[in-house]
């Protein structure tokens, strides 16, 4: 009698938690379905690096679902992993680190999606030889890719200057002149120091690049990253600042040769493989050159009437010297998201975000969670479904939902994406056409699995002679 009082106390502890986890994988799955269907809406797919999943070597542990930073890029379908939001991916690599049989292959998106972007080969090289790009630019996001771009770049150039036979420049041609001092640009100008390379870094703005146009604090989420004459960088998430002045910290012990306020205009290829670099202030030579421009560009404008206006801007950098205004924000990127939320905690601030979509698609997860949040208390009013028609001295008027009305307004930011320098690049020469990788994902995924099981193999068969 104790014997079966025993097993069935035991049963329906098992049962408890049989169901509970039951319920919870029930959970997961429809979560899952709900992901893939909401990724169906947008058929445009990935549109850079994002992860190639190998189903024949998926184990299912999940484990590449659960770290990544921007949500539900992978789910678990049928046991598998499966991506249904690449259009959220933005490159951490992280998927792929975690998964404990190479199943995952981070690939750049098809040249249907990578149209407008470089060809690059994987050294970065673009279709001119010895004229590379890294970065943003070449369709990778994170400060982390740009870093480790912009070192191994400089890398591919030393050992070319390092080959035998190969021509060095003179004092008056650069081994290498590195357009470009943001996260890429520093990376690699550092990186040939390290080298001892003869090289020069120019910018037509300031060190830092897009990221020192970042808002007033902003937080920049990055990876653990080896920063050349630093070594392994290991902070996950600072602000602008901190970042900024860590860089600042790192060139100040060393001959940083930088030319600030100097933009590119023109380069052009001589007969004897030198580059000739035009900017304002003059003429550069060198026997390579690396464009680390980032791709925002110059704004991109709305075309209303009245965008002229003084209280019409594209950037947002100290939120907090707007107080007690009238304040209409434009855009639904991350961008917009994050200026409207700064302005909305200002003290007296009336803030209406406008977006011309019936949803937010495309944000961080983080900022997802963030602006519900904000809505939620009422510091922010979002308006879907709309967009500006007219900027006035003292209004803006809004077709919100196909009617049209008048606002009062003191300021306005628009979030509407840059222009990429793309004409440059093609007046330049440079050929475009993203490389389709992802055939060869799979390729690389199994040649990693068969080189563990011969590793193994090899290893047994050492062990039992």
């Amino acid at each position: 009698m104790d014997n079966l009082a025993a097993f069935l106390v035991t049963a329906v502890i098992i049962g408890f938690f049989m169901l509970r986890y039951l319920k919870a994988e029930k959970k997961k799955a429809a979560l899952a379905r709900e992901a893939a269907e909401k990724g169906k809406l947008y058929s445009s797919g990935p549109q850079s690096q994002h992860p190639h999943i190998d189903a024949n070597y998926c184990i299912g542990c999940a484990g590449c679902t659960t770290v990544c930073p921007e949500g539900d890029v992978l789910v678990m379908l049928g046991g598998k992993a499966v991506i249904v939001n690449g259009y959220k991916c933005i490159g951490h690599s992280l998927c792929a680190e975690v998964c404990p049989v190479g199943a995952i292959t981070m690939v750049m998106a098809s040249p249907s999606m990578g149209a407008d972007l470089p060809f690059l080969t994987p050294e970065y090289e673009t279709s001119i030889k010895n004229l590379f790009i890294v970065g943003e630019l070449g369709g990778l996001a994170l400060i982390k890719n740009a870093i480790n771009q912009g070192r191994d770049c400089i890398d591919t150039i030393a050992s070319k200057i390092a080959f035998p036979g190969t021509p060095r420049g003179s004092s008056e041609v650069f081994d290498v002149l590195i357009v470009g001092a943001g996260p890429a640009g520093i990376s690699a100008s550092l990186r040939a120091i390290e080298k001892k390379l003869h090289y020069l870094t120019v910018d037509e703005g300031e060190i830092g690049g897009t990221v020192a146009k970042y808002p007033r604090q902003k937080l920049v989420l990055t990876s653990p990253v080896e920063f050349p004459l630093h070594g392994k960088f290991k902070k996950t998430e600072l602000s602008k600042e901190d970042l900024i002045a860590f860089w600042h910290k790192v060139i100040e012990r060393v001959d940083f040769k930088f030319r600030k306020g100097e933009k590119v205009e023109d380069i052009k290829k001589g007969e004897d493989g030198i580059f000739t670099v035009t900017t304002p202030q003059g003429q550069y030579r060198a026997h390579a050159v690396i464009l680390a421009l980032g791709k925002s560009g110059s704004p991109r404008k709305l075309g209303v009437k009245g965008e002229d206006l003084p209280k019409v801007m594209y950037r947002l950098i100290e939120a907090d010297h707007y107080v007690n205004k009238r304040i209409l924000v434009v855009g639904g990127g991350d961008s917009a998201i994050e200026a409207a939320m700064g302005l909305a905690y200002q003290v007296g601030n009336q803030v209406m975000l406008s977006y011309r979509k019936d949803a937010f698609t495309r944000i961080k997860e983080r900022n997802a969670q963030r602006i519900q949040e904000c809505m939620r208390k009422g510091k922010l009013k979002v308006v879907f479904n709309s967009i500006p028609t007219e900027f006035k001295e003292k209004t803006v008027i809004m077709d919100i939902g196909g009617q049209s009305e008048e606002i009062p307004n003191d300021y306005v930011w628009i979030f509407a994406g840059g222009e990429p320098p793309t004409a440059f690049l093609k007046k330049i020469g440079i050929g475009f056409g993203a490389q389709d990788l992802t055939a060869t994902g799979s390729q690389e995924a199994k040649a990693a699995k068969e080189a563990k099981l011969t590793n193994q193999s090899t290893q047994e068969a050492l062990s039992s002679h």
